[in-house]
């Protein structure tokens, strides 16, 4: 993975995209509670979008690197963190990269948002998952959140329910959808938006995905040198269910030996 072409348009609109208010709300226990058992202080996160996640925790008092591919995600999340008050370290990175750029040991590394899949060869995800064991500490905790793709692919699901927003008398309207081709997913984004009751503008973009179900990631990462700590259906940490769970988060642990 080398260019982001959707991602660096879609940077604009991300933030309005995503409710994160109630996202970081309803995620962050979890990763409080992962990450301290875990004695955590340094935190790599990947693929980082416009910074969110790595804004909040920071502010939860970790130490946080964050990186993404997309430049135009890059700046915003500066601009994100520079506007809260956060410091944060970003760089534009992709996968593969980070022990070559970067000033390691982590704690722990967090790969979320459904980002490895963005991954399309079994060698691509090899690679990645070897750069995140060569710059995490060993016994270090890396955590990853892709959609349940077990589920996506056993019952065929191509729509993702629409995302709205609204600011003032400008709206928003996120429609994202799959076309079926071969091993890989065409990951559809159509990004709607009008003035007050004016007609509505379009711009749609659209990327490939690979998707991963979870005992193919396991096995990778078991052999680039992690053990799997634990395999959950949603931040909620119920156990994965293959059929019913909406995500799937893996927590694995970089082999000490």
């Amino acid at each position: 993975m080398s260019e982001a072409p959707l991602y660096d348009d879609f940077a604009e609109d991300y933030d309005r995209f995503v409710n994160w208010p109630a996202r970081l709300a309803f995620e962050m226990p979890f990763f409080r509670e992962v990450l301290r058992q875990n004695g955590a202080r340094t935190v790599l996160d990947v693929a980082c979008g416009t910074g969110q996640h790595a804004i909040v925790l920071a502010r939860e008092g970790f130490a946080v690197t964050a990186t993404d591919l997309s430049e135009p995600m890059i700046e915003r999340a500066r601009a994100n963190a520079a506007a809260a008050g956060i410091d944060v370290t970003f760089h534009t990175l992709e996968f593969g990269q980070h022990a070559a750029h970067l000033a390691g040991p982590f704690d722990a590394i967090t790969c979320l948002g459904n980002s490895l899949p963005h991954l399309l060869t079994e060698k691509e995800l090899r690679i990645a998952l070897c750069d995140f064991a060569a710059i995490l500490r060993p016994g270090g905790t890396l955590i990853i959140q892709n959609r349940n793709f077990d589920r996506v692919l056993a019952q065929q699901q191509r729509f993702m329910p629409p995302e709205t927003h609204r600011e003032g008398e400008r709206e928003w309207l996120f429609v994202r959808f799959y076309d079926w081709q071969g091993e890989r997913l065409r990951f559809n984004v159509v990004r709607l938006r009008r003035e007050g009751e004016g007609e509505w503008s379009a711009r749609i973009g659209a990327t490939w995905l690979r998707p991963w179900r979870r005992d193919e990631i396991e096995g990778l990462l078991r052999e680039t040198g992690f053990e799997i700590a634990a395999a959950y259906g949603s931040y909620r940490q119920e156990p994965f269910d293959p059929i019913e769970s909406s995500d799937l988060i893996l927590s694995a642990k970089r082999s000490t030996i």
